[in-house]
């Protein structure tokens, strides 16, 4: 039988049960307050299109998916916060450093400092670390999957669109490139377009989502996307 006994954390100051999870509700609040005011501090230097808002959104999504995939909301809200934090670090490296292994890394310290289980601290990590579309590993616990999934729900639908161009003209890119293949495109050149991140990587993420949640909401989403790009085209070429 799991014994369910309150036992006060010397190290943390917050009560825990025999397993290092939290017991009072208010622990878990505010470990997750403090996590967040870590999280928006590295954002201070990060673009727009990938800023301490898209984070927010992110969250918002995990914590209306989490419970329908029956996540532990502790975790994923941890993850959620955390997960883009060395953002700031690829786009100054030109997308040579991997964001997600960087967070990894920069997470560590202030998830090892939580009252959860060693288990719960070790799955933070790798939701971090397995979000990416271009992952280093694959998402493996449910929590992973979710963040994973609402992380790439904010790339799609209007949002999506948005967040493409606004990425773009952060590379002072051009509106669109006709005469180019995009496949043949360099990332964080001037032919890194808007359309060029929908035709790489945005029309291809409805089929990669990983819960039942995120392929239902995604199906709306792609579904907008793909209906403005067409128009997008049509318009360009001065056909609408």
């Amino acid at each position: 039988m799991t014994s369910h006994t309150k036992a006060f954390n010397t190290r943390t100051g917050f009560n825990t049960d025999s397993n290092g999870q939290l017991t009072d509700a208010r622990a878990v609040k505010q470990a997750l307050g403090q996590v967040k005011i870590f999280a928006r501090k590295c954002f201070e230097k990060t673009a727009g299109s990938h800023g301490w808002d898209h984070t927010l959104r992110v969250f918002r999504l995990c914590e209306m998916m989490g419970p329908a995939e029956n996540a532990d909301m502790d975790v994923l809200g941890a993850a959620a916060y955390l997960h883009d934090i060395g953002r700031s670090v690829q786009d100054a490296s030109n997308g040579v450093v991997c964001h997600a292994e960087k967070g990894a890394q920069m997470a560590g310290p202030v998830v090892d400092s939580l009252p959860l289980s060693n288990q719960q601290q070790r799955n933070i990590i790798h939701c971090i670390r397995a979000h990416r579309f271009r992952e280093p590993e694959k998402p493996s616990s449910v929590e992973a999957r979710v963040l994973f999934d609402a992380d790439k729900l904010d790339a799609i639908g209007a949002v999506g669109v948005a967040r493409a161009f606004l990425f773009a003209g952060e590379l002072g890119a051009r509106l669109h490139n006709p005469d180019l293949d995009v496949e043949k495109c360099k990332p964080y050149s001037i032919n890194d377009t808007g359309y060029r991140e929908f035709k790489i990587k945005l029309c291809k993420i409805k089929g990669r989502m990983l819960t039942a949640t995120g392929r239902k909401w995604a199906h709306e989403r792609h579904a907008f996307m793909q209906d403005f790009f067409n128009r997008f085209l049509a318009e360009y070429e001065g056909k609408r």
